[in-house]
Parts: structure tokens; sequence; C-alpha cells
């Protein structure tokens, strides 16, 4: 009974509700905007609200959480430019979806799937906190980084055919996270002795560059092109849409959920993984992957919320947090005298179900706020291109300098953009460059650590890998990819069916 009531204590204090839905409406908008991230706002709510009383502080924040993950996917559908690193996939099929007149159907889908992969993470939370969080306990640094491998060798579902482009774009990528001070040895790494290196290069301001003015300068091209009218008849898909996609969601949406589990990961490397995953399962697309398919949109959209709800789940029963949103709630809660981690759910049970509650008002704010202003957004693509190629250099240069408030950070922005430009002109993707740099520290740490834990000994590291469950599913997971994307494959299956008579195309 008492569970029952904390649950529902949002909904029945108005200065809570109202306080969640106004950080819900917030983080769509600020989630839309790149260069404003969901970290940088929750960080900043800390200093306004810590005269306030943990549930309202904990209300607001939790609403920008969830309205924020979603925000991204605005932009990315409508100028490429994703607004948050979670959103990077979306823009693979969304963009071209836009592209075709269907921004309104594109931005429709990802609201319904977004609004249904959040509930699933949040009851994930509320259910299966305990058994997840184990699980998640139970990862070494050699699972993190099996892990990180695994979403390194994503680059061949994001290369548009070509694997050696692809693992060329990753390992660049890579290269560009190994920039800066490491932060085991705390020596400098590629800095060449300029001091402006020595904190890295922001990955916000390659991501701008790589989509933002990349595109721009693409549009150039077709700079007296018309602009294409965009088909806003119907916004909320229809049940038979929402029913033939709902297996594809299910699916996604545990991913979401276990990697959000995962401290450290988050909604970027849950969505390139639920993007590749719909890739390999989907046979028979409306439309090819990268063109405007409609899994393309389900698949990320769904993960990334899910791992709202699952990076929720180690902060609330260990005290670690899932990413670097729960990582500052987590500082939040000590602010207010609160201990996260398993006294806390002994201690404070109450906690747990508001927070829960509040997740579940939020993701109900975010469908709300996500159908409207839709028509309004949409006409940004309708504008000519010699009015939306200067705003998104515009919208590309005050997200670069938002981030650091470093004009550095604008020219990496600019330098990048012109790289972009040109890997597109050679057909080299983008996306890999992005997630290689996200995942760059993720996986040379934990190599390091991995390596460290063994004494150097790179003969009990793979005797571990061996020996433990996990590590070998991660393993064999690995290696299963990476074959899976070399030609051998396709041909053995081609040839199979030709034999047995089972591709339809055969018979």
């Amino acid at each position: 009974m008492d569970a029952l009531l904390n649950f529902f204590m949002v909904f029945t204090h108005p200065q809570l509700l109202l306080l969640v839905g106004l950080g819900t409406f917030a983080g769509v908008y600020i989630g839309a905007i790149p260069g404003l991230s969901v970290t940088m706002a929750v960080s900043i709510l800390i200093s306004f609200t810590f005269s306030w009383d943990v549930l309202p502080a904990l209300a607001l924040m939790i609403g920008i959480f969830m309205g924020g993950v979603y925000g991204g996917s605005r932009t990315a559908i409508l100028l490429n430019i994703p607004g948050a690193p979670s959103a990077i996939a979306t823009a693979l099929d969304g963009y071209p979806m836009a592209q075709r007149g269907e921004a309104g159907t594109a931005i429709g889908i990802t609201t319904v799937m977004s609004f249904f992969g959040g509930f699933v993470g949040i009851a994930a939370l509320a259910i299966a906190a305990p058994f997840v969080s184990g699980v998640a306990l139970a990862f070494q640094p050699r699972d993190y980084m099996l892990l990180a491998l695994l979403g390194i060798l994503l680059v061949g579902s994001l290369s548009g055919g070509s694997l050696v482009k692809g693992i060329f774009a990753g390992a660049f990528g890579i290269a560009l996270g190994a920039v800066g001070m490491d932060p085991l040895t705390f020596t400098e790494r590629f800095t060449f002795g300029v001091p402006l290196l020595q904190s890295g290069i922001s990955f916000v301001a390659v991501m701008i560059g790589m989509f933002g003015v990349s595109e721009a300068l693409a549009q150039l091209h077709h700079i007296d092109t018309p602009a294409i009218k965009q088909k806003i008849t119907r916004i909320v898909p229809s049940f038979g849409t929402i029913k033939k996609y709902l297996p594809l969601s299910l699916q996604t949406s545990s991913i979401g959920v276990f990697i959000g589990a995962l401290p450290g990961t988050g909604g970027d490397i849950a969505a390139l993984m639920a993007y590749d995953y719909a890739k390999r399962v989907t046979r028979k697309p409306a439309r090819p992957f990268g063109q405007g398919a409609i899994e393309g949109l389900v698949a990320p959209e769904t993960a990334n919320n899910a791992a709202v709800g699952g990076a929720f789940i180690p902060m609330m029963t260990l005290g670690i947090p899932g990413d670097a949103v729960t990582a500052i709630m987590i500082g939040a809660l000590f602010i207010h005298g609160l201990n996260p981690g398993p006294m806390l759910m002994i201690d404070r049970p109450e906690m747990f179900w508001f927070i829960v509650g509040a997740l579940v008002v939020a993701n109900v704010f975010m469908l709300i706020f996500g159908l409207t202003g839709i028509r309004l957004f949409t006409k940004i693509v309708e504008m000519p291109r010699a009015v939306l190629v200067p705003l998104i250099m515009l919208l590309s240069i005050v997200g670069a300098y938002a981030v650091n408030n470093s004009v550095t950070d604008v020219y990496w922005m600019l330098g990048f953009g012109v790289l972009g430009y040109f890997m597109r002109l050679y057909g080299y993707p983008l996306g890999p460059v992005i997630l290689g740099l996200i995942l760059s520290r993720l996986f040379d740490d934990n190599w390091r650590r991995a390596i460290i834990s063994e004494n150097e000994n790179l003969g009990a590291f793979f005797h571990g890998i061996f020996t433990s469950p996990l590590s070998m599913v991660l393993f064999l997971a690995v290696i299963w990819i990476f074959v899976s994307q070399t030609p051998l494959v396709p041909m053995i299956k081609s040839r199979l069916f030709a034999r047995t008579g089972t591709d339809g195309a055969s018979k």
C-alpha cells in the first residue's frame, strides 16, 4: 500500500505534476538543439534546486532527462543534425524520410515508439531492478572492453555497404577519442605539444561539424532546388502500423534496458546496437536501411528511451550511475542528504517508487509534447535552401560554442565539417566516426584495467575470457559480428538458399 501511495504521489500533488511537465517540455526542446545536452541542463539545475526539497528537485530533473532523450530526434530527422548522440542512428533513416516529404510521419512514429520504449524501461526498473543490476554488477573490465568492441564493430552496419570504409571511419573516431590527457597515467597523448589538445576534442563539436556543417556544404550543390513539401495529413501512426512494428520495438526495448543498466554506457550505445539488430533481423523492409526504413526509426528510438529506465536500475540498487545524467542525479541525492545504493532501497523505499511514478508521468508528457508543434517544426525543412543553409550554420555554431563556451570548439566544428563534407563526397560514412569517438574511452580504459588486473599477462587475460560465461558470450558475439560482415557469409547463405529452394527468389 505504501508503494502505491508513493507511486501516485506525483499524480496527486499539483506542484510535482507541474514540475515534471515543465521539465519534460524543456527537455524536448533542449534535446532538439545540438550542443545543449541533457547532462548540461541537469547539472545546471543542481545549483538552482540546491535549496529545494528533494522531491521537487528530482521531479524537474527526471522530466528534463526523459524529454531530452527524445528531443534529439527532432533535428536529426529535419536537418540531419542529431540533437544528442543517442539520435545519431535516428538520423540515418529519419532524414531520408524528411527528404521524401514524410517528416510528419517520421516524427509521429519516433514519438509513439519513444513513448512505448520509455514504458518498457520503466516497467523493467519497477519489476526487475534487482535482477538486472545483478547482471550489470557481474561485468568485469574485460566485459566492458568487449562491449565497446561490439559497438565499434557496428561500423559495418553504418558504412553504407563498404566494410573497409566503415572500419576506417570507426578507427579514425577511436584515434580522435585518444587525444588529450590519459585518465589513468595523466600523461599527454597525441597532443604534439599543443596545450589546447590536452583537454581532448569535444565529441559534440565533432558531431555537429560532421553532421551539421557537412550537410550545409552538401546543400550548396542544390541551392536552387525547390524545397520538398512535407505531408502532415497524419501524424499519429495508425494502430496497424504500431501493431506491425510492436515485436521489433519489444526486442529493441529490451536491448535498451540492458545496455542502459550497464554503468557507463547509455542511450547512444543502446540506440546504435538496436539499429544494428533491426538491420540484421528485418528481412524485407519496405525501403532499404539508410533510405527511409521505418524499422530504422523504431529500433533506436525505443532503445534509447528504454535505456532511461535501465540507467536508474544500478543507480537505485547499487549507487552506480548508469550514464552521465544519473551520475549527476546521484550527486543531487548526496547534496540532499541521501545515500544512493542498496541501503536507500531499504531505508527510503518511498524514493524508489516516487522516481518510478515521476518517470511514468514524464513519459506521458513526452508523448503529449512530442505530438504537438510538429507542423511548426516541419516548416524548417520547407524553407528555401538559401535560408536553410545559413540557419544550419548558425545552429551549428551556437551548439558548438554552448558546450564549453569555447571558440576553440567552434573552430573544431568547422574543421570537422569540411572534413565530413569530403568524406561524404568520397563515400565514407560519418556515423562510425562519432561512434568510435564515443566508445574510444570505454574501450581504452577497460582494456588497460583488464590487463592490469591480469598483471599484464595476455595469456591470463584470454584465459579469463574463456572461463567466464559472460565474457565468452560477448567474445563469441564479437567474432560473429565481424565474420557476418564479411562477404563470405552472405555468399554461403545465397548458395544454401539456392540449393534448398528456401529463398523466395529462387523458387
